[in-house]
């Protein structure tokens, strides 16, 4: 702390902003890290080291093998060459939250790391991790964006002690070229509430224009992307020189392609005139069958080489008052411990707003007048009945089957991208984004933006348009963009992140339809309420079949979004069981699966604080199903709250038990289901099993199997020998 403070003081007392130069520990090599830190020093910079977090160099500091305990090792190393200036680690909650946060700080201090910029740590959870810091002399520094709200300002500003990070323009990070024009005004504010604590002022800053123009009203600059950029461009064994060389240009002490002032003129930053300008304000405060599948655009890594993964930053004070005063009728953004909103400030007005139109859409009934008006577009209700030769089969409790397969677009995924965009009508929303993983949401989002006349974009993991051609086919038939995610894993996890990328650079035309019951509040519960009909109908139903409430419920769970649907109008009748079947892969015992609640630790995903498949160091894990929709390392937090209330039971399908129920249903019902689907098939035939035959259970038949059945063609001569299934002709 204290070193980070006399950085600034001298900063000062050479009338000059501090350079805090941005990094990834790894980057582009594991053994340069400490050559890097030293040639920023060199070159005039106070560095941040950021541990593995930032999208494409994060791919490949994990690949050179690095974690948090090696970036410690780094700074150890480059502390013992002579390195004197501050070190803040930059990073994301998870990694620090599965290290462990006592562990963490005393390591970090004994290393000589001075502090941490932690970029989506809900402000009232910033307030406890700031007095642990200062107990061990380690800084908190706060991060403030242009959407941050009077009353967070506030509350970030006065538990800053070294200096504060401010974001100077909304959307992504990245080497762009332009200053957001209202800086000055912001800036003024933050050191209004801070009584005078340093800012420093990042995104966007690439030249030694920006940073003359930005000293004036900063008393620091924070370059990351550029920094990046030129340590993927340099020699190996010359990265260190290259940063030095890059941050003197920076600084004014070498001419260069980034120092084009030679000291003497340069072009006035639009940022001064602003400020200059500024009236005086007393007040201010790969296919199908083997054909080729078409899609609109491709992501890869190489298109995202300078920010972080924004589903990766994904609670704040109160929502819906944007956290200006506490709200009794807020919706609840917790499920026990689970649930919040871990992201960056640049979503924090625009969740607010999501919320506020959501609450008041669901406390009008003339809203669900116009949701119910579009039951026969939808076809619901969905009937639910008796499944007499599969119940025979199974042996035990009676079967019964309610028929989400049977829905327009042949899945659950219409009920909630049906709400959604009629909320998002309310909002004034003209785009619409959204991820799919097997293409059933990405059908249903793209069919109600056809029916309603808006613009679509689906993202689609790369692996998942090679397995789910046929749907992603049927998104472009009905008028949507397809957008391939070749990043990272290539999969539903990845198109998450991309979708959030894109939503969060268009907040004031764009609604982002999440479609399982994941991500930050409040997406969880609008999904859990939109897919609840699942339930209720079925309450209904079964008391006009059998005159009572069946024994048991039993659903798939990827994120959850079906099983939520299924369980939440029962999760108050401790008479009827809750039974959710996860995608076992290969065997938990493997690590080759998607089984987050049966193998999975508490961590932070995609914004919401849940169950997820990560390794010892907080990285997520690669995940594996048979199954598109099912392959996800996360699950929706309110299945987690019921897991640790004992609420709800989840147990593991492997992907041959799957092939079981698929194939024990297409044979006996006649139905061909899902994927995802036979998961819960077969889970609930080994629940029947133990049942008596005078006791009912009720399978959400979530989807239909139509887009499933070349990914059965192609799995069968694997996974067909191991139950004896053989449809070779």
């Amino acid at each position: 702390m204290e070193g980070l403070k006399k950085a600034f003081a001298k900063a000062r007392s050479e009338d000059r902003a501090a350079l805090i130069g941005y990094f990834t520990s790894g980057y582009p090599t594991a053994e340069e890290t400490a050559d890097v830190m030293l040639g920023l020093q060199a070159g005039g910079v106070d560095p941040i080291a950021d541990g593995p977090t930032i999208q494409h160099s994060n791919n490949v500091a994990l690949a050179n093998g690095v974690t948090v305990r090696s970036s410690l090792q780094c700074v150890r190393d480059a502390r013992k060459r002579g390195l004197h200036v501050p070190v803040v680690f930059m990073g994301y909650y998870n990694p620090l939250l599965r290290y462990g946060e006592d562990k963490m700080l005393v390591d970090c201090k004994e290393a000589g790391v001075n502090g941490f910029i932690m970029v989506d740590l809900p402000p009232e959870e910033a307030v406890r991790f700031r007095n642990n810091c200062k107990t061990h002399g380690l800084s908190y520094v706060p991060l403030i964006a242009p959407a941050t709200s009077e009353k967070r300002m506030k509350l970030l500003c006065s538990i800053a002690d070294s200096f504060i990070y401010v974001v100077s323009r909304m959307g992504v990070t990245g080497a762009t070229g332009t200053m957001n024009t209202k800086l000055p005004e912001l800036l003024e504010r933050v050191h209004q509430y801070s009584g005078g604590v340093a800012a420093a002022v990042g995104f966007g800053v690439s030249t030694r224009e920006h940073f003359l123009s930005v000293q004036n009203i900063a008393e620091g600059v924070v370059i990351g992307s550029q920094i990046v950029l030129e340590l993927g461009k340099a020699e190996q064994g010359k990265r260190g020189q290259a940063v030095e060389d890059y941050c003197a240009q920076i600084t004014g002490r070498r001419p260069g392609h980034a120092n084009n002032t030679n000291g003497l003129t340069r072009e006035v930053g639009i940022v001064e005139t602003m400020d200059a300008a500024k009236e005086p304000n007393g007040n201010t405060t790969n296919g199908l069958n083997g054909h080729q599948v078409h899609v609109d655009e491709v992501i890869t890594d190489a298109d995202t080489p300078d920010e972080p993964g924004l589903a990766d930053q994904l609670d704040a004070l109160n929502t819906s008052t944007n956290g200006s005063e506490p709200n009794p009728n807020a919706i609840p953004a917790r499920f026990g411990e689970f649930g919040g909103q871990y992201v960056p400030e640049s979503l924090m007005d625009c969740l607010a707003e999501l919320e506020e139109g959501f609450q008041k859409a669901k406390d009008d009934p003339k809203f669900w007048e116009e949701f119910r008006a579009h039951y026969p577009y939808m076809g619901r209700e969905s009937s639910c009945h008796l499944a007499e030769r599969l119940t025979e089969k199974a042996g035990g409790a009676q079967i019964y089957l309610k028929r989400e397969d049977l829905n327009h677009t042949g899945s659950h995924k219409i009920n909630n991208a049906l709400g959604q965009i009629l909320v998002a009508r309310r909002l004034g929303k003209t785009k619409i984004i959204a991820e799919t993983g097997a293409g059933q949401h990405g059908v249903a989002t793209a069919t109600v933006c056809a029916k309603f006349g808006m613009e679509c974009t689906i993202y689609m993991g790369a692996e998942d348009v090679r397995r789910q051609a046929l749907n992603v086919f049927r998104i472009k038939l009905l008028g949507a963009k397809v957008v391939a995610v070749e990043a990272g894993s290539r999969t539903l996890r990845d198109a998450v992140n991309e979708a959030l990328r894109a939503w969060v650079v268009e907040l004031d035309t764009t609604h982002y339809i999440i479609g399982s019951a994941i991500g930050p509040h409040p997406f969880p519960t609008i999904v859990r309420t939109f897919q609840s009909v699942i339930g209720q109908e079925t309450k209904e139903q079964m008391q006009k079949l059998t005159g009572r409430l069946p024994d048991a419920v039993v659903a798939c769970v990827g994120g959850g979004s079906n099983a939520v649907g299924m369980f939440y109008p029962f999760s108050k009748d401790k008479s009827v069981r809750l039974v959710g079947v996860e995608a076992g892969g290969d065997g938990v015992e493997t690590g080759r699966h998607s089984a987050t609640l049966s193998g999975g630790s508490v961590g932070v995903l995609h914004g919401v604080r849940t169950y997820v498949l990560q390794n010892e160091h907080g990285q997520i894990d690669e995940t594996h199903s048979v199954s598109a929709g099912l392959d996800y390392p996360g699950v929706g937090p309110e299945l987690a709250g019921w897991k640790d209330a004992a609420r709800a039971t989840f147990v593991s399908a492997t992907d041959a038990q799957a092939f079981i129920g698929f194939r024990t249903l297409c044979e006996t019902e006649g139905i061909i289901p899902a994927l995802e689907t036979a998961h819960a098939i077969w889970g609930a035939m080994e629940l029947a099993k133990t049942m008596k035959k005078d006791e009912n259970i009720v399978i959400c038949l979530s989807g239909r199997g139509d887009k499933d059945v070349q990914s059965v063609a192609d799995e069968l001569p694997r996974l067909g020998p191991q139950i004896g299934w053989d449809l070779r002709f």
